[in-house]
């Protein structure tokens, strides 16, 4: 499957993707990418995309600032002392601090009550300087999930997990106000790096709520034919070795192997899993579900794990971030 540029838009090859990304900051600016017989130019880069975005941010926030000196506020609710967790709020505060947005977290114990954690979000719910909330998962076993996600307010329910959201999501004729950033990220690269999605198809590897689920949601959107691989799937390797686009997130190191892919497929490897590794100062290494040696021989395009899909997920929350400030606010985009 060969990659196309964005109607309009000049043929790349991904030597000359950072010029572009230093020379334009557009909103609606896209990444193209052209393969050619250099097997590096196959690596979907996630971190130079999320960047681009990141920049973008930036100066939309800045122009929002200079406008009606508004500045978009991001609040996180943390339970626990994971420390999974706790590292990833930690990039995210860093992450909204590098685009100018403002941060807001409350840590609570883990023996913290639920109702300790919904009266959090009511504030939160109730704050005008906060535009997006996020409620860290996982939360400690006591407490009712389904509950605690219902809480945010679905204006301000940035991650997507609002069941209103997912269900406009769903149906045909409604927009949700937000879609879950990971599977977000994972079309905006499909998008930047100008790969068709209509008309094609797509196989979704896990049917997660957070990812697997909304991805096929997402990939129906944009008039894909899409299947949904699962663990009571019977042949999964023949129904991807059909696909067109492969979005992976089933938190199995290497299970998709070469002879799983169509050749020219372009593939999304959403899962980060730890592997021993003797070699590694950390004992171990990350990989994908896809084993990207194998794939990189078959696909015309791969993301990386690290540096591929990771970067987008929070170039996303600091996305929706900015979009539900805009939208609170009434403030439009050049």
């Amino acid at each position: 499957m060969p990659l196309h540029p964005a109607p309009g838009k000049p043929m790349m090859t991904l030597r000359t993707v950072a010029t572009a990304t230093r020379a334009s900051a557009s909103p609606s600016s896209t990444v193209n990418a052209a393969m050619s017989t250099d097997d590096s130019v196959k690596v979907i880069d996630g971190k130079l995309v999320a960047k681009k975005i990141r920049d973008e941010i930036a100066t939309e926030i800045s122009r929002m600032k200079d406008a009606i000196g508004v500045v978009p506020g991001l609040a996180v609710v943390l339970v626990g002392d994971r420390k999974d967790s706790a590292t990833y709020v930690c990039n995210k505060k860093k992450a909204c601090e590098s685009v100018g947005i403002n941060s807001y977290e409350v840590h609570l114990p883990e023996d913290s009550t639920e109702q300790e954690v919904l009266k959090h979000l009511s504030d939160f719910n109730e704050d005008p300087s906060v535009h997006g909330i996020l409620v860290q998962l996982p939360l400690p076993s006591h407490m009712n999930e389904q509950n605690i996600l219902n809480a945010v307010c679905m204006e301000k329910d940035v991650d997507g997990f609002h069941p209103l959201n997912i269900g406009r999501l769903a149906m045909r004729g409604r927009e949700p106000l937000f879609v879950p950033c990971t599977p977000k990220g994972c079309i905006e690269l499909l998008h930047r790096y100008g790969v068709e999605i209509k008309g094609k198809r797509a196989v979704v590897i896990g049917r997660s709520n957070i990812v697997g689920m909304p991805a096929a949601l997402l990939l129906q959107r944009e008039d894909a034919t899409v299947s949904v691989v699962h663990s009571r799937t019977k042949n999964p390797e023949e129904i991807t070795r059909e696909a067109d686009i492969i979005i992976s997130a089933v938190g199995q190191p290497n299970m998709v192997r070469g002879s799983w892919l169509k050749p020219g497929a372009v593939v999304i490897d959403v899962g980060i899993n730890p592997v021993e590794d003797p070699k590694s100062a950390r004992g171990y290494r990350l990989v994908g579900d896809v084993c990207y040696e194998e794939a990189c021989k078959v696909a015309a395009a791969v993301t990386p794990v690290p540096g591929g899909v990771g970067p987008m997920t929070i170039a996303m929350l600091l996305s929706s971030t900015l979009s539900s400030a805009k939208r609170i606010h009434n403030f439009k985009t050049n």
